[in-house]
């Protein structure tokens, strides 16, 4: 049976910084700018969280399922690093606020930014025991990083940090992505590189960080080698996608790669980087790390701008702190880019607002008063009432209104 991705999009938010901005206000060492390769990052408004930023991400994918297909959708998988509630998943008010049937189960994962791939692959698995013929299911990978201050050791991340949300319906139909199932390779062990042990804290040691995403990426291609004959790094994958904390982090792992298994001279490496990951970082180096869907905003990347004039092959690669990671691969047609384009994500990104660095401050302040587990609280939508209006009002996204008094959340259409 045929299995994978039939529809995905992605929603990327309503206002930007432009990072080159940031290195200079917070007297980030600017020789380390062109290292990041990253050019902007988005940023989440008081009335947007991880629910809100997920139904959006998905509510196009529904908007364009019949009633009979919509109802097929009998499992839900929301992943997230961002959870609102230590026992109540993301997944119940995202099955609300998209009206899907009640004849589905809904559940989250919990893994850094490999999160999104646990989802995927719990999806692909439910979709090929066929235990419910013709079933479908959807994943919704979101992330929304309030924290308002980096901890010394992490002030780097701040620049590659983004927020966003991508939603992946998961069917025997595999319109944008045929996974080829049971090509893959993982590896996993405990170490503590980043991770968020308070509310609003991103820490860690980016150094271990690095290397550990590095061995990762060795240690799966090594096992997915091991259940794939004859698999190639340079000839079998006619593009690769990388989870990308940030663009040049993607380029490191590539040469690594490079020098590793094909002893290639540096313009080879180059050559190879433009031609096969460099549609993949995009939207990437527009939006920043969104955490657990941030290879699949990669993904989006590249079916959008490469190259896709015969049936090809791409090798992804999946990592998430603490950590756990996975090498795996799949087929993209020409309907791919087709079907994908028709979501307008490039689109979208263009249309997002420009901050200066006040207003971005402004914000960090007010999102830092809805962090987790507060009640009894409306949004106040005086302060960004300007943005608002120019990026939200009428355009009937979920929009965050206010938490009661028993911790329920209130949501509203703009």
């Amino acid at each position: 049976m045929s299995v994978g991705i039939e529809s995905m999009n992605a929603y990327l938010g309503q206002t930007f910084l432009d990072v080159r901005t940031l290195f200079e206000q917070r007297g980030l060492d600017l020789e380390r700018f062109d290292n990041l390769m990253m050019l902007r990052k988005s940023v989440c408004l008081p009335c947007e969280d991880p629910v809100t930023y997920g139904v959006n991400a998905a509510k196009p994918i529904i908007a364009n399922l019949t009633e009979d297909q919509r109802n097929s959708i009998e499992l839900l998988i929301t992943s997230t690093e961002s959870g609102l509630d230590f026992g109540k998943s993301l997944s119940t008010y995202i099955h609300s606020h998209l009206g899907l049937h009640r004849k589905c189960r809904l559940f989250e994962v919990k893994q850094a930014c490999y999160g999104g791939t646990a989802a995927l692959q719990m999806a692909a698995n439910f979709i090929v025991s066929n235990a419910s013929p013709g079933a479908k299911a959807l994943v919704v990978s979101t992330d929304v990083l309030r924290a308002s201050a980096f901890e010394a050791s992490m002030s780097y991340a701040e620049p590659a940090a983004g927020v966003g949300s991508v939603a992946m319906l998961v069917s025997n139909k595999p319109d944008l992505l045929e996974l080829d199932f049971g090509a893959n390779g993982y590896h996993g062990f405990e170490i503590m590189d980043t991770c968020r042990p308070d509310v609003g804290v991103e820490t860690g040691d980016a150094d271990i960080s690095l290397m550990t995403y590095l061995d990762c990426l060795e240690a799966c291609y090594l096992a997915y080698k091991d259940r794939v004959d004859g698999a190639d790094i340079q000839t079998t994958f006619d593009y690769l996608a990388f989870h990308t904390p940030f663009a040049g982090m993607v380029k490191g792992a590539h040469r690594n790669l490079m020098r590793k298994f094909k002893s290639a001279p540096p313009d080879v490496m180059q050559a190879d980087f433009t031609k096969r990951l460099m549609p993949s970082l995009t939207y990437c180096m527009q939006v920043g790390n969104i955490f657990s869907g941030t290879l699949y905003l990669a993904l989006c990347g590249l079916i959008d701008n490469a190259i896709i004039d015969r049936p090809k092959r791409i090798g992804l690669y999946s990592y998430g702190s603490g950590c756990s990671s996975e090498f795996f691969s799949g087929v993209i047609t020409p309907q791919s880019q087709f079907k994908l384009l028709q979501m307008n994500i490039a689109q979208s990104l263009e249309k997002r607002y420009s901050l200066n660095m006040q207003e971005y401050e402004n914000l960090l302040k007010l999102n830092s008063e809805w962090l987790f587990g507060i009640k009894d609280r409306k949004i106040d939508f005086s302060p960004f009432a300007s943005i608002y209006e120019q990026q939200l009002a009428g355009k009937g996204l979920l929009t965050l209104a206010s938490v009661s008094t028993n911790y329920h959340r209130e949501y509203i259409w703009s």
